[in-house]
Parts: structure tokens; sequence; C-alpha cells
């Protein structure tokens, strides 16, 4: 049958498309820990299903048949991080699954993927079924001398807000389930065609560039940025780099050009240490993430994110931890070893690496604290 086509008001057809889909140019990137879950996969292609009915062009993780049977388990690892970085290239949205994983915070590889995503200025979404403050959902949370401290004793980080700032910073968050945020998704993007005829343009920040510097500039990425000595702490962290030849830039740092936010709000302080950290990671020739177990056995979600947006902008970045067995000997789990699962019943990955391979795949990992590694680290960025 001919397409019916559309008339207008005197009756005439008109050359407007009937079939025209405003999120067909979308190209939509699907993340979360579901491939560690039992039948998560089934879950995925079922998100991937309803994002296609609405008109998206929806990638996966697996989106890409691959032959993964190396007899190394790393070059598996590496093939499918070549295969996600194409995926995310083709990509101009995500929606990640920001639920607990291993811990009280979101799974550091999706949490890397989101990174990946800001990176190259798309539109970052992720849901959550609780989107309490973190010292409600952080079970290990306690009070000392009056005040809420973490594991480490630390004050709590980020205590009254869901999720790090990094996370508060760049992505719209849905309470609720992936529809509820796919719907959110194409509500913003009917927003932003009716803004396109009303002449309003929705514009990030403008980038700032910093002053170049004569030796390589490096930005010290991890959770020490929350603890109580942390001033002390990355004081003595840039001195060990101004020795080696480096020009080290911290979380604590301020950044000429960006205001200095005063706020009782905790949502526009977490917006603001996004901004400012943001800023220095695009502004440096190489990022060292210390990549330590924090709150759960995942690392950092400010550091993942971090990662993830220096790896896409180029930066050289170079990875750490106390423990770099690989993750089947540091993560406790039960059953069969081809299908050994945690305690909470998901996959433990048996890649040989100690680490998501999003982190492994994308960057040397030296064992150690980062007095111990600063030397090694600083050769591999010299080259």
């Amino acid at each position: 049958m001919a397409d019916p086509g559309c008339w207008d008001m005197d009756g005439k057809e008109s050359k407007v498309d009937v079939r025209f889909n405003p999120y067909r140019e979308t190209g939509l990137y699907i993340a979360g820990p579901e491939c560690f879950y039992t039948r998560g996969y089934d879950l995925w292609w079922a998100q991937r299903k309803l994002a296609e009915y609405h008109g998206f062009t929806v990638v996966l993780p697996t989106s890409t048949p691959l032959k993964l049977d190396h007899a190394d388990a790393r070059m598996n690892a590496k093939e499918i991080f070549e295969d996600l970085k194409v995926q995310v290239a083709q990509t101009t949205a995500i929606i990640a699954d920001l639920e607990f994983f291993r811990g009280c915070e979101p799974d550091g590889g999706t949490v890397f993927e989101i990174g990946m995503i800001y990176a190259q200025n798309g539109r970052c979404y992720g849901y959550t079924r609780d989107n309490r403050s973190m010292v409600h959902k952080n079970q290990a949370a306690r009070l000392h001398s009056g005040k809420v401290v973490d594991q480490q004793g630390w004050p709590h980080p980020y205590g009254d807000l869901p999720f790090c700032p990094s996370l508060i910073g760049s992505t719209k968050v849905v309470e609720g389930g992936f529809e509820d945020c796919l719907k959110t998704l194409m509500q913003d993007i009917d927003e932003a065609r009716k803004n396109v005829g009303r002449r309003l343009q929705a514009m990030r920040a403008v980038a700032i560039d910093l002053p170049r510097s004569t030796r390589p500039r490096v930005f010290l990425s991890g959770p020490q940025r929350y603890s109580s000595d942390a001033s002390a702490y990355y004081t003595h962290a840039k001195a060990r780099c101004s020795q080696l030849g480096l020009d080290a830039l911290c979380p604590l740092d301020e950044v000429a050009g960006l205001p200095r936010v005063e706020s009782a709000d905790p949502y526009t302080l977490a917006a603001a240490q996004f901004d400012r950290c943001q800023t220095m990671v695009r502004n440096c020739d190489a990022l060292i993430a210390d990549l330590s177990d924090f709150h759960g056995l995942e690392p950092n979600n400010d550091v993942s994110f971090e990662c993830g947006l220096a790896f896409q902008l180029g930066k050289t970045v170079v990875g750490y931890m106390p423990d770099t067995r690989i993750m089947r000997e540091r993560i406790p789990h039960y059953g069969e070893e081809q299908d050994s699962l945690d305690i909470y019943g998901n996959t433990v990955e048996n890649f040989n690496h100690p680490i998501n391979l999003m982190f492994a795949c994308s960057m040397p990992i030296l064992q150690g604290d980062f007095d111990e590694v600063i030397e090694r680290a600083s050769h591999v960025i010299a080259g």
C-alpha cells in the first residue's frame, strides 16, 4: 500500500515524512554489570529490544560476535576491550545501571564507560532503585566521635549524596529502572528539539585550557581526596612527582578560570568539584590512578570515571593497587572454576587480570602504594 503521506491545511500532500523518528540518530550504549548476573544477558537483550522499539540505534558490550577462544585469557579481555572502543565511538548517549556491585557503589567498569562517553560529549544517564544518601546505603558507615565515618575511618565521603561527585556532575540519575531512564532520555531529546525551534541551544560549559607546563603534567586520581589528611598526602605526592620531573595536579587544587563555589548545597558543591577535576584531567598529559578497593571490592567511582575520561581523551593512564593477584584469587567466590560466583551470586571474571578488564586493558597496573610505584609510573609516562 502506498505511503499515505501527510496533508496540509489546503488538502495538499505535504513532504513531511510521517515516519520521522527523533531517536534514530542517537547511538545508545547500554551499560551495567548485567554480564555478571545470572540470566543477565537476557535482561540486556530485553532492554535493547525496548530501546530499539522506540527507534534508538543500540549497542551493547556484546553487540559484536567475538571469537574468545584464546588460550591466554588476557587476549580474550583485550579483544573485548578493542571492540568496546569501536562501539563507544558510535554512541552519543549511555544508559547505565548504577545499582550496588560488590559493595555499596556502582560497578567500576560501568563508571569507566560513563567517563568514556562523557569525554566525547555524549548524554550520560543512569538509573538506581535506591537514591538515598550514601550514609544510608553504606552499611559499614558508623558514628565516631560524633561524626559519620566510612570503612577507612574517614569523614564519610559524599555522605549526603547518593553517588560520588563525578556521577553527580556528569550523569542524570533517574530513580527507577531502565525503562524509567529511557523515557527520561526520550523526554530530554524532545525538549532539545523544541529548544532548536526556540533558538535555545543547551551547551556544556566552555572548556578551560590551562597554561602549558614545561614538564609532563599528571593528574593524581585517588580516593585520598576524601581522607582526613588529604592535604598532607597530596603535598607529599606532588613533591615526589616534582623530584621525578613531573608537574602534578590533584583533586584539591583550584583551577584558574573556574570560580570558587561557596554553597551549603551538597549537589552544587559536588558539581563544582567534578568540574574542577574534569578540567584538570583534560589539561593533563597523564593520569595516575589509585585503583585500591573502596567501600567494597571495586575502586572509587571518581577514580573509575576519571580513568575512562582520560583514556578516551587519549591521555596516558597508569594504575596501581596494593594487591595485583588475579580476581579469582582476590575476590571470595564459590562454585566450579568455570562458573565461580561471588557472595552475591555474580560471576567473578576470569581474564587473569587483577581488576575489571576496562582498567586492565587500558593501562599498566603496578603493585604497591604511591611511593612504591611512582618512579615506575614516571618511566611509563616518559615513554
